[in-house]
């Protein structure tokens, strides 16, 4: 929901796409910075209390947007800020909530249980948007004092939950084991090409960050129609993950990550040049179900082949991939749409895409020959 109405309040102050393309960069500023020691922290002490942290955080950030809409909210470095300190709550929170599923659940189940929590993330992401939108058009405070209280409950429900394994705890703290998940990563072919693949698909075919744009400019459908836009892809993911959990992806599982990550370009290409809101809907909501394929297939490989006394580290090295496509790729949307205008970045980002999925088998030819996932095995650490 505040996506929704952070994304319409930025652009409606000066009507500028770098302002867009701004609050991914200050969302992406901490991650980088702090994914390594808050990685650490995710394998020595409990995840629930870090997560727990972090949802916090961003309670207090809703807070403060909730007071700064209700002031007028006709400047944009307070959301710029608050940009920043939510990407201060994700560098802390995702380690931990990466690691947290895997303890609970049994390797040949993993991918779908995988699937199962995307079912429930992508449930949230459909309502959120989509309420945000209405609440926005009703009562702009409104949205950020919803958000606020359900951090709130995601934060008691946090403190009462019990996980089936704890971090490794008491682990020692030299630089050395700061950086055990980059060299794991490094030297592991199929996980690195499978981040690394997500990492430039969605940093030049990402949307999300254009989409007030294209709300407001392109398809004139105000903020109410953003939020629609918003939950599109989150409905295709959803329809997709309920049926990777009824039939998981057993065969072909590397050639099946480069297909669907080729189509999501496709999708992209298509949104970009669409001119109609239900076409738009209709990429959107395509994009959404292949993508939602690879999330599910990347983040079953990273826990089947890493150890769990250094998964906190890793998922912290993913975590620096993801916000690099993600928050980094807002921005680079951004400055695309100010030089070039929205449609041709968004086409142009698509082809891009294409190009990287046609590719990667060349580059980690390892990742294509991937079959059944429940073949794969930990790689052994070089320190503890």
């Amino acid at each position: 929901m505040s996506f929704v109405a952070t994304g319409w309040q930025v652009y409606a102050v000066r009507g500028s796409p770098l302002d867009l393309g701004l609050v991914g960069l200050a969302m992406f500023i901490p991650l980088p910075l702090l994914a390594l020691p808050a990685g650490h922290l995710a394998d020595r002490f409990p995840r629930r209390t870090l997560l727990a942290i972090a949802i916090a955080i961003e309670a207090a950030i809703m807070i403060g947007l909730f007071a700064v809409t209700r002031a007028g909210a006709n400047t944009t470095w307070p959301f710029f800020l608050a940009a920043f300190a939510t990407g201060f709550a994700a560098a802390l929170g995702y380690p931990a909530s990466g690691a947290l599923l895997p303890s609970l659940v049994p390797r040949e189940i993993l991918v779908r249980a995988m699937a199962l929590r995307s079912m429930a993330f992508q449930a949230s992401v459909i309502g959120g948007p989509a309420v945000g939108g209405l609440l926005f058009a009703l009562h702009a405070e409104l949205v950020y004092g919803v958000a606020a209280a359900l951090s709130g409950i995601a934060f008691v429900g946090m403190l009462f939950f019990r996980s089936g394994r704890e971090s490794a705890g008491g682990s020692s703290s030299g630089l050395a084991h700061l950086f055990v998940g980059v060299r794991l990563v490094r030297r592991t072919p199929v996980l690195f090409g499978a981040i690394s693949l997500d990492l430039f698909a969605v940093l030049f075919g990402g949307t999300v960050a254009l989409l007030p744009i294209f709300a407001r400019d392109i398809l004139e459908v105000g903020p109410a129609g953003l939020g629609v836009l918003r939950a599109a892809p989150a409905v295709g993911a959803l329809c997709m993950a309920t049926v990777l959990t009824r039939w998981p992806i057993r065969h072909r599982a590397g050639r099946t990550l480069l297909v669907v990550v080729g189509l999501y370009g496709v999708t992209i290409v298509v949104f970009g040049l669409s001119q109609t809101m239900w076409l738009s809907l209709l990429a959107l909501t395509a994009g959404g179900a292949v993508d939602d394929v690879s999330v599910v297939l990347r983040r079953a490989i990273l826990p089947l082949v890493t150890p769990d006394d250094v998964l906190g580290r890793v998922n912290a090295v993913e975590m620096v991939f993801l916000s690099a496509s993600n928050e980094l790729g807002a921005f680079e949307s951004g400055v695309a749409a100010a030089l070039l205008g929205a449609v041709p970045a968004v086409v142009i980002g698509g082809v891009v895409t294409i190009v990287i999925a046609l590719s990667w088998s060349r580059f980690f030819p390892a990742l294509a020959r991937v079959d059944r996932l429940d073949e794969l095995r930990p790689t052994k650490t070089a320190v503890p």
